[in-house]
């Protein structure tokens, strides 16, 4: 938390704004159980399709509106919030474990072992999304699970990557020398002097990494394949709503805002930590 209110500190008006406008959006998606708002689920086919609240014929029971089997669209904005922040959160923190873990053993290692990861990662990267993603969901059954497992199987290539890009540099400095020439195992100089040293790239890379997992997400839900019913979704929102969008174009443009604004602040607030955290990047 100190480095993320460190980096705001360094960012333009604009940017603060962002942040805390996407703060205050997760800050309600997790308070969304003990807040007055409707059920997202449920369904009134006598309020369908109302307008929003600012709209000819709209009702303030329904500030954004309501959808085509009645279900309240602010409601079900503040609970697909809510899971698919946890989704990709799950996916990044999965997938950065195992990817860094891997850049860091790939750069420090080197020889075979370094080239064996690195044909890994070069396989993986080489792999279509959506076919991988279709693949192990019809395989294994559509859930929470598989598709949190999906998101972290398509991200942790990255890290992998950009890792061992930082650990070859760390390796050759010259307090890792010494370490090694006083007798330190290749376990203590890994995790007490070179995982400290790259533990900013791997949080601001994450970070940056969460907004992907966001858009990969709502892509899945979109087609189908994503979040199982009667889980509340953006992309899925965005799939049920796309007929109506000449006569109801409320059920398509707050899911779309959702997605895009959520997307740019986690993107800032990424961008931010890698300001400060990279030498060359830091604003002065």
């Amino acid at each position: 938390m100190k480095n993320y209110l460190l980096a705001l500190r360094k960012t333009s008006l604009w940017n603060r704004i962002l942040l805390f406008s996407g703060f205050g959006l997760i800050s309600m998606a997790v308070f969304a159980p003990v807040l007055p708002l409707a059920d997202p689920n449920g369904q009134d086919l006598e309020s369908s399709l109302y307008p929003p609240a600012f709209l000819a014929g709209g009702s303030i029971k329904h500030v954004l509106g309501t959808d085509l089997l009645g279900r309240d669209v602010f409601s079900r904005l503040i609970f697909g919030t809510r899971l698919t922040v946890v989704i990709a959160v799950s996916a990044v923190v999965l997938g950065a474990f195992f990817g860094s873990i891997l850049g860091v053993i790939a750069g420090f290692k080197g020889g075979k072992i370094d080239a064996l990861i690195s044909r890994i990662t070069e396989a993986q990267l080489a792999l279509p999304f959506i076919l991988l993603a279709i693949s192990f969901i019809v395989a294994r059954g559509q859930s929470l699970g598989t598709l949190i497992f999906v998101l972290a199987l398509v991200g942790w290539a990255q890290y992998v990557r950009i890792i061992r890009a930082e650990t070859l540099a760390i390796r050759e400095k010259g307090f890792v020398l010494g370490l090694r020439v006083s007798g330190c195992s290749d376990f203590r100089i890994i995790f007490q002097h070179i995982v400290p040293n790259i533990f900013g790239t791997i949080l601001s890379l994450a970070t940056l990494e969460v907004g992907t997992m966001i858009l990969a997400e709502s892509a899945l839900s979109f087609l189908g394949i994503g979040v199982p019913p009667p889980g509340v979704s953006w992309g899925s929102d965005l799939a049920s709503g796309k007929d109506f969008i000449t006569m109801a174009w409320w059920l398509v443009t707050f899911p779309g805002i959702s997605i895009v604004l959520t997307v740019l602040f986690v993107n800032t607030a990424g961008d931010s930590l890698r300001s400060h955290f990279d030498s060359r990047k830091r604003i002065f």
